[in-house]
């Protein structure tokens, strides 16, 4: 018993150091090379995503009608609106307007937000 509970012990002790030895946070990523569709890409080329639980309206030419609630990352209050593909995304097969979602949103290279993401909520 002395010896379990002493293991134990160990490891409560030894435990979170040996994650952080483990754990990726502080981990320079931004020279390991990335591909997206077999083109290199690097990490300050990503744009930083932001996610956000909405429900499809309606889809127009490039756009898709959302309603969200507050999505703080941003300081956006909860709104219906009209929000632009990002270059090159497609609207996934199979969702519908009425369909609530997981969408992506990142920015362009002027700043302006679109959705860059699109998943059935779960």
């Amino acid at each position: 018993m002395r010896a379990m509970l002493a293991t134990l012990a160990l490891g409560l002790c030894l435990g979170p150091a040996a994650w952080a030895q483990t754990s990726h946070t502080g981990m320079d990523h931004g020279d390991m090379p990335m591909e997206t569709d077999g083109m290199p890409m690097d990490m300050q080329d990503m744009p930083a995503m932001v996610g956000a639980d909405a429900v499809v309206n309606s889809f127009g030419d490039g756009t898709v009608n959302v309603t969200h609630g507050p999505i703080p990352e941003i300081g956006w209050p909860a709104m219906t609106m009209d929000m632009p593909l990002m270059e090159g995304f497609m609207v996934p097969e199979g969702i519908e307007p009425g369909d609530h979602v997981r969408m992506m949103l990142g920015q362009d290279g002027e700043g302006m937000y679109g959705i860059g993401g699109l998943d059935p909520a779960e």
